[in-house]
């Protein structure tokens, strides 16, 4: 069938936008195609919010038919932390008969070319962004975000990150010449003349191991990164989150098929309840690319034991608040207590530990204890979510049982700063619903010491008294060098604090926030400028997104020939 997107297309549609990434990339400067507010989806063919729903709703009850090859039978039971049943079922695959299929479209998409792929993977994006609303709600009610948080995180900023990953990916390819003709003297003979070609080849079969809690800010990195580089790639969703990416997958079979590409370059792995397929598939010969989020324990698996793929991890860290001065303590506190709540601290750049010197801290209204911030933090926090409306609005649902027992068990570790509440949601009376807990602890007791220096993920915080604030420089240094760390924050007036936590940051390569007291928190990071993750530290060994995130994922062949 002839392409009915011809490349010349798609470069004149998506070349603007992709040189603007090229330019956000270099300059670090702020700058989204993404609007970042629902009323902008109303217009040019986007889904308004009704429209997204109304989407979504239909979709309960069906089958997502992607036409794969190999396809054995149906998969459905993702339930949603709002307590509603969505009935929707994916193709199980038969990877004997997928894998290969896959492979097989894979020479087209090399000879396209970089820039052929990166503005087919940018339509891509453009389709998924025009249904950016109902995309919003899959990822609620699979996430448990609330919906605000679901429509920027699972839209936009997703597909930011995808974006980001896409001008990446042209840059690395393009750093060296299509062509060259080489020649070399040979004094009074004749010099030696070669011309030589240089391609860009994928390793193989990419594989997407997607996580619960952002299914598509996770994901798209590390798909659009893979597929801009040649690659195929094979998408297996979190059993709980499956639909985000079966739709997001939908969508590129069908812009592949519509221009000129095989649609099996893009597949949906779903997997039957208990299966467990992610070890089967990081062990197979065809996967070449693994890019993974999700629990440190597997995370070491992939990285030690998938010995013939690329493995780009985001695992577990513990992340940690020095507070050793302000000058706005009241700017301080409302900073860290939405921090601490937002989306209930189920997100991986959530600080854990906030290590207070025990004498107190100096701050624009006076002196206060270590018992003063931590009842001002907890207050904080109780005055933001004391309004159940907005409280359910910030928070979203806890996204599993295990959050919800962590949570309980925390209030048994210490003194209890902040206890924990349960709020109903109107609209969807099966959500879990909880507000943060803030425990305290000594930081020199060692029973204290095994809670804090264990991730305990999900909206729990400690306060933690340290000695002094180069104690907590140490202590600092220490979790991030054994437990790894996605975000540090600190809070200091001191240029001499300042420079040893920067300093302790810098040599243990963990993304450092400095005196936050505004709109921006320590939890975001804005693509195209932020870097999320280092790759330098346990929490994760790669960082999104990076040269070093895309530039392994092909490899470059030379081709000579004598002139």
């Amino acid at each position: 069938m002839a392409a009915e997107l011809t490349a010349h297309e798609l470069i004149a549609r998506h070349r603007p936008t992709l040189d603007q990434a090229l330019e956000a990339i270099r300059t670090r400067a702020y700058w989204s195609p993404h609007p970042e507010h629902p009323k902008a989806y109303g217009e040019n063919g986007s889904l308004d919010m009704a429209a997204g729903k109304a989407a979504f709703d239909a979709l309960h009850g069906t089958r997502i038919d992607l036409g794969q090859p190999g396809t054995d039978g149906w998969v459905e039971g993702e339930t949603s932390p709002y307590g509603i049943e969505t009935g929707v079922s994916y193709p199980h695959a038969d990877l004997d008969e997928l894998l290969p299929a896959m492979k097989a479209g894979m020479r087209a998409w090399r000879d396209a070319g970089a820039e052929t792929r990166a503005v087919v993977c940018l339509e891509i994006l453009k389709r998924i962004s025009d249904r950016t609303m109902e995309f919003a709600q899959a990822v609620m009610h699979t996430s448990g975000q609330a919906f605000m948080m679901a429509f920027q995180a699972g839209g936009p900023h997703a597909q930011d990150r995808g974006m980001e990953a896409v001008a990446y990916a042209y840059v690395e390819q393009i750093r060296t010449p299509d062509t060259a003709e080489w020649t070399k003297p040979q004094g009074k003979r004749d010099p030696l003349a070669l011309t030589k070609q240089f391609v860009p080849v994928p390793r193989g079969v990419a594989l997407v191991i997607g996580c619960n809690t952002f299914p598509t800010w996770n994901g798209y990195p590390g798909l659009f990164a893979s597929l801009a580089t040649g690659n195929a790639v094979l998408v297996k969703p979190h059993p709980r989150a499956v639909l985000p990416l079966a739709l997001t997958v939908q969508v590129a079979r069908q812009v592949l098929t519509e221009a000129g590409f095989d649609a099996n370059l893009v597949a949906l792995a779903a997997e039957r309840p208990g299966e467990g397929i992610a070890k089967t598939l990081a062990a197979r010969p065809e996967i070449r690319v693994i890019d993974y989020t999700g629990s440190t324990e597997f995370g070491d698996w992939l990285e030690s034991n998938a010995r013939q793929a690329q493995v780009y991890t985001e695992k577990a860290g513990v992340n940690t608040v020095i507070v050793e001065s302000t000058d706005d303590y009241k700017g301080m506190l409302a900073n860290l207590a939405f921090s601490l709540s937002l989306y209930s601290g189920q997100m991986c750049t959530t600080p854990q530990n906030l290590l207070i010197p025990r004498d107190g801290i100096t701050t624009d209204q006076g002196p206060k204890s270590f018992d003063e911030v931590a009842a001002d933090l907890a207050k904080a926090v109780d005055g933001l979510l004391g309004d159940d409306a907005r409280a359910n609005a910030l928070l979203g649902a806890i996204v599993n049982p295990d959050v919800k027992a962590r949570l309980e068990a925390a209030a048994g570790l210490g003194e209890v700063a902040l206890a924990s509440r349960e709020i109903t949601h109107p609209e969807f009376p099966g959500a879990v619903v909880r507000t943060p807990v803030i425990v305290k602890l000594d930081g020199a007791k060692p029973d204290a010491e095994a809670a804090y220096m264990s991730e305990c993920f999900g909206p729990v915080s400690f306060a933690v008294a340290v000695d002094s604030a180069g104690d907590a420089a140490e202590l600092l240094r220490r979790t991030i060098r054994e437990k790894g760390a996605m975000t540090v924050g600190a809070y200091t007036t001191s240029p001499e604090v300042e420079e040893t936590v920067r300093e302790v940051c810098l040599e243990e390569a963990a993304q450092l926030s400095l005196n936050l007291t505004g709109g921006v928190y320590v939890n975001q990071t804005a693509a195209f400028s932020d870097f999320h993750g280092s790759g330098g530290n346990p929490a994760a060994n790669s960082a999104l997104c990076d040269g070093a995130f895309v530039a392994n994922r092909f490899r470059v062949v030379e081709v000579r020939r004598e002139a």
